[in-house]
């Protein structure tokens, strides 16, 4: 007899339904599995084998051909387990049941326990798409398929559950989904108000998250370089509900989501180690997965040390950075993961880090100090909005027990900063002023004659290029809705032109 149950694979971040056919025929006991499955699905027969058994059931004596439709889709991972079993038995005839609107994923343990499986929420959200009602997942990872309105989600523990839930023994109650975006700050960040001193910094810091802005902080060692980029996640707005099911479905293809937090609820911060792999960093591997920038996808990447990581993953932050995707190339496909992070760098002026020190002096040679900074190409320096000198903080304002304004008083300038973005680009798919094109700065950064002279001057002076020049223009836009003005002021063209990079030499 032939039976068919529907699952699901996971391509980039992307779900892709998959016909489990299986058919039983007469012959020499085997089960036999094609369509194109990796080393995982193809251990899949001994673990469906051992689950059916160890449930009470008996296995078919008899030969199995199970065939994973289409062909020409890879089939990865422990998650065609259940459907498979399922298949199983509806084609031997130990349950009757109609699954055509239903789709089931999940690992099997020898005993018949129903284990967690990776890439929920896109194949949830396929399913939607694709007009299914149901979907039969393994129980610690119902939550994560209830993010998805519209759906009957049902939570399996075992094998023999979901046996007398088809069969109609024992129905399973539809898992009820309670979630929010509100829960506490992650442990991680630290408040404005403990940084003492860096006030200039502290602005610059702001202005980057009112407008989604890159920027590099250059300073001798211990001067809150790395203390201040840690803080930056507590002044960034709010996630909206589509923010949020964008970041969670990355976190759910590279299996990082917490076992207790279905929904990513605050922007993520990567601080990867400038140690990490290429594939680390950008994404990829033999089959491509998602790197450190994606999963900075609608959060920020601190890049500490910046001119220590490899000059080839520096480069490799380019495309990124104009784009907000990144398209990764292998001899097995090609895939396009999203990338539209905030930037976040430090680096020392020189390898003591002391070159711009007023009070130790600097023990490098000139041309080790070029040589260092020179670590950092232009153009990726050109694609950085913002560049701040953090100075060496002196004893008194350590010493002091004054604290400075803390973030939530930060974080409600920045959300008005935003909310004059969302209805300015209400229109657009456009979110920030760092997302704005050449078309966009023309209507919504237009200069008066006191600007324009000012813009001239710096470009002559600072020799800036086109790309420089419209970044000033996005910088400036933000200074102002910062200020909650509705046009460009000198001032505000006047500061965004003072956070360009200076020769230090």
């Amino acid at each position: 007899m032939l039976a068919k149950v529907t699952s699901c694979a996971v391509v980039g971040l992307d779900g892709a339904l998959i016909d489990v056919e299986v058919d039983i025929s007469r012959g020499l006991p085997s089960l036999t599995i094609v369509g194109l499955p990796d080393a995982a699905v193809q251990e899949s027969r001994e673990r469906v084998r051992a689950a059916i058994k160890n449930t009470g059931l008996p296995f078919p004596a008899q030969r199995l051909t199970i065939n994973l439709a289409p062909a020409d889709i890879r089939k990865a991972g422990p998650a065609y387990d259940l459907p498979i079993a399922v298949g199983v038995l509806l084609a031997a005839e130990q349950i009757y049941a109609n699954v055509d609107k239903t789709i089931i994923m999940g690992e099997l343990s020898l005993d018949g326990a129903v284990r967690h499986v990776s890439g929920v929420l896109p194949m949830a959200s396929l399913a939607k798409e694709q007009g299914y009602t149901t979907l039969i997942v393994p129980a610690e990872d119902a939550a994560e398929a209830a993010l998805i309105e519209g759906m009957t989600v049902y939570p399996i523990a075992s094998l023999l559950d979901l046996v007398d839930h088809l069969s109609g023994h024992k129905k399973l109650a539809a898992y009820q989904p309670d979630f929010s975006l509100n829960g506490d700050p992650p442990d991680y960040i630290t408040d404005m108000a403990e940084i003492k001193g860096q006030e200039h910094v502290k602005r610059a810091v702001e202005i980057a998250a009112a407008g989604s802005h890159n920027l590099l902080m250059n300073g001798p060692p211990g001067s809150g370089k790395t203390l201040i980029a840690r803080a930056i996640p507590g002044i960034l707005p709010s996630m909206s509900i589509d923010e949020a099911l964008d970041v969670t479905r990355i976190y759910s293809v590279a299996d990082q989501l917490p076992p207790d937090e279905p929904l990513i609820r605050h922007r993520p911060f990567r601080a990867p180690h400038h140690t990490v792999s290429y594939a680390g960093l950008i994404g990829g591997g033999r089959w491509p997965s998602p790197g450190e920038i994606s999963l900075a996808h609608r959060g920020v990447l601190f890049l500490d040390e910046l001119p220590e990581f490899g000059n080839r993953m520096l480069e490799m932050l380019r495309q990124p950075l104009e784009d907000k995707i990144v398209s990764i190339s292998r001899s097995a496909g090609s895939l396009t993961y999203p990338a539209n992070f905030v930037l976040i760098g430090s680096m020392n002026p020189c390898p003591c880090g002391f070159y711009t020190d007023t009070e130790k002096e600097c023990t490098c040679s000139i041309s080790m100090v070029k040589k260092y900074q020179k670590k950092i190409s232009g153009p990726l320096l050109d694609r950085i909005d913002i560049h701040v000198e953090v100075p060496r903080v002196p004893f008194e304002k350590l010493s002091s027990q004054q604290t400075g304004e803390p973030s939530a008083v930060v974080r409600e300038r920045v959300e008005r900063a935003r909310t004059i973005q969302r209805e300015r680009f209400a229109d657009t798919p456009l979110q920030t002023n760092s997302d704005m094109g050449p078309a966009e700065i023309r209507q919504f950064c237009q200069l008066d004659e006191a600007g324009t002279s000012l813009v001239k001057a710096a470009m002559r002076q600072l020799q800036l290029s086109a790309r420089a020049y419209h970044r000033i223009l996005k910088l400036a836009r933000t200074i102002a809705d910062l200020a909650g003005s509705e046009t460009i002021q000198p001032p505000h063209v006047a500061e965004a032109i003072q956070y360009r990079p200076r020769q230090t030499g």
